[in-house]
């Protein structure tokens, strides 16, 4: 089955970096994915799962939960702030925080919800317009900013350009986290995920790999 290919994936990567299976995280990318595909992972025994949109998770997740038991969701994609209390409610990660006013948003929701997912500041490391993210330069900045919101950073997140060698930007997101005291490295995709592991990921995210080429919506 292709999960316990990418698993097989995972492990060897690891022991050719030395390091341990369990210190990286796979979360299979279920979005655009026909519940079908995403109840055949889950009855695989997987756990980890990662959305896009909040619409989708929040149409999708609900009733997986109460069927399937410790499921954890990661948002993984660009969050809208008058999205941002469904997506709190919904996920227990989210991998997107990339603006003040985002994280001012989570901050107060957190206050009023008593509680936080673990969060993840993504870092635009290509700095690509059309992409969002903080700029490198500005991470540091950032970082500091979110931790006096005193909110749960666990690390940063990076998307690589498709155009350029990922091993460079996963190297300079490790670069950033490592002087920022930050252990979480949410990087690496179904293509590249390999040498992701090689430089630190904490996180992958497959879907393709793992499911099969997206479903047009």
């Amino acid at each position: 089955m292709p999960l316990a290919d990418i698993q097989d994936r995972i492990r060897a990567a690891c022991e050719a970096s030395g390091r341990k299976k369990d210190d990286v995280t796979l979360i299979a990318v279920s979005k655009v994915q026909p519940n079908d595909r995403v109840e055949a992972v889950l009855d695989q025994g997987h756990r980890v799962f990662g959305e896009n949109k909040v619409q989708e998770a929040a149409g999708k997740w609900p009733a997986f939960c109460e069927v399937y038991s410790d499921v954890q969701l990661h948002m993984i994609g660009p969050l809208q702030t008058n999205k941002a209390r469904q997506a709190m409610e919904l996920a227990q990660a989210i991998h997107t925080v990339d603006r003040p006013k985002l994280a001012a948003t989570i901050a107060r929701l957190a206050q009023e919800i008593g509680d936080c997912p673990d969060l993840f500041i993504q870092v635009n490391t290509g700095e690509e317009p059309q992409k969002a993210g903080v700029f490198p330069a500005q991470a540091d900045t950032f970082v500091a900013e979110v931790r006096a919101l005193d909110l749960p950073v666990k690390g940063l997140m990076c998307i690589p350009p498709v155009d350029e060698e990922p091993s460079l930007h996963f190297a300079l997101l490790a670069k950033i986290a490592a002087r920022n005291g930050l252990t979480g490295l949410s990087m690496g995709m179904s293509s590249d995920f390999e040498r992701a592991i090689a430089l630190g990921a904490t996180h992958i995210r497959v879907g393709s790999a793992i499911f099969g080429d997206r479903v047009s919506v």
